[in-house]
């Protein structure tokens, strides 16, 4: 039996694919170098134009005292707190529209593609609609929109009730709340982490019954974890969990959440918008799974609705996750508008940081800072969850 050993590789060709390395990395090199270069050159054109106009560089103007009032915030402030803590404001007030907004929008968005493949004629008729206009308005058009609609509603004394403790007026929403003290972000914490160590505790459970065939519960770990140590806090911190009804009192509400009009205006502008968008991409990847899988599933006498959550969403989330990221970036980016409707975000803020200061590079460095910040950890963020149930071929 002859035994073919193979044709080595001429060594021209080996000399000629290391060039074409050495050729690219020079390449790469290169543009490397200009881009340096030309930020380089930027950085010294502007502190030199900067001296020359007596006009100070740095972040020392962090440490001043800002003089500007912030009227929505969910931290402790005062105009005498310094620039850093205005800034901090700004960031959660960024973080309030962006989170909360995501959130929203997934839902509503999600429902809406789904009503868009509903059997009902009305249903997805409407559904279409609402998708059609709210993606061909501009989204500046909207929130002014919401604002002025905001401003048109009556005055607090003859505010809307349409649930007891829940009242709509020109001053926002006011819904009851929980008054959240430093005991309660105790609790609150190991609730949390709770949560993370259950989740571990489940996956190694699951991969000891893969192992032996033995069934093993969660529900005791998940009783001490989420009730019991959450429970055991509040009693030993004192902790109060008393639900707060706002009452009207003269000109105004006492107790309770109130969401300013400006930040009422800009959720719900962003919400809306941004779930037409969602809802399409939901409707794309509903349909992108074969219909072969809905036919299997009827043919087990399985529901609809059971289908729709168990069989066919969980195989949608490959195609859905990648443009659904893209949507959740735009709806933090596009929170920048905020200051159309006079909502102080770190955009504002910082906005009335360069007009107070005249620091503009570091104002504007700040927003991008800020910006690229939570960009970059949704991304990371949604990126590990694709990677998580994208299929693994073997």
């Amino acid at each position: 039996m002859t035994v073919s050993t193979p044709t080595p590789r001429p060594a021209r060709w080996r000399t000629s694919l290391n060039r074409q390395r050495i050729s690219g990395l020079l390449w790469q090199l290169l543009v490397v170098g200009i881009a340096i270069a030309a930020v380089a050159w930027l950085w010294s054109n502007a502190l030199h134009n900067l001296s020359v106009r007596r006009i100070s560089t740095g972040f020392a103007f962090l440490g001043r005292e800002a003089g500007m009032p912030i009227a929505d915030s969910w931290l402790a402030y005062s105009p005498k707190d310094p620039y850093a803590r205005a800034f901090l404001v700004g960031i959660v007030n960024t973080l309030r529209v962006a989170v909360i907004g995501i959130v929203l929008a997934t839902i509503l968005g999600t429902l809406v593609g789904i009503a868009r493949l509903s059997s009902n004629w009305l249903l997805s008729r409407l559904s279409a609609v609402y998708v059609e206009i709210l993606r061909d308005i501009p989204l500046l058009l909207q929130l002014l929109f919401w604002y002025v609609l905001m401003q048109g509603l009556p005055a607090v004394r003859a505010a809307f009730r349409p649930i007891d403790g829940v009242y709509l007026s020109n001053r926002g929403l006011v819904l009851p709340s929980i008054p959240i003290g430093e005991a309660n972000l105790w609790v609150i914490g190991a609730a949390v982490l709770g949560l993370i160590a259950l989740y571990f505790i489940r996956r190694r459970l699951i991969a000891q019954q893969m192992a032996d065939g033995r069934t093993r519960y969660a529900w005791p770990y998940a009783l001490a974890l989420l009730v019991a140590l959450p429970a055991a806090l509040t009693w030993i911190l004192g902790a109060s969990w008393t639900v707060t009804i706002p009452e009207l009192r003269g000109f105004n509400f006492v107790g309770g959440l109130t969401l300013a009009p400006e930040y009422f205006a800009l959720l719900i502008a962003l919400v809306t918008y941004t779930s037409a968008f969602i809802a399409e991409i939901v409707r794309s990847g509903i349909q992108a799974v074969d219909k072969g899988q809905w036919d299997a599933a009827k043919a087990l006498g399985l529901r609809r609705s059971f289908i729709l959550r168990h069989i066919v969403l969980p195989q949608a989330l490959r195609v859905i996750i990648p443009p659904m990221t893209s949507q959740y970036l735009n709806l933090t980016k596009n929170s920048s508008l905020a200051v159309a409707v006079g909502y102080q975000d770190i955009v504002s803020i910082a906005n009335t940081t360069l007009n107070q200061t005249g620091q503009a590079i570091e104002a504007i460095a700040l927003i991008m800072l800020v910006f690229l910040t939570i960009s970059l950890g949704i991304s990371l963020f949604m990126n590990w969850y694709n990677a998580r149930i994208a299929l693994v071929e073997r």
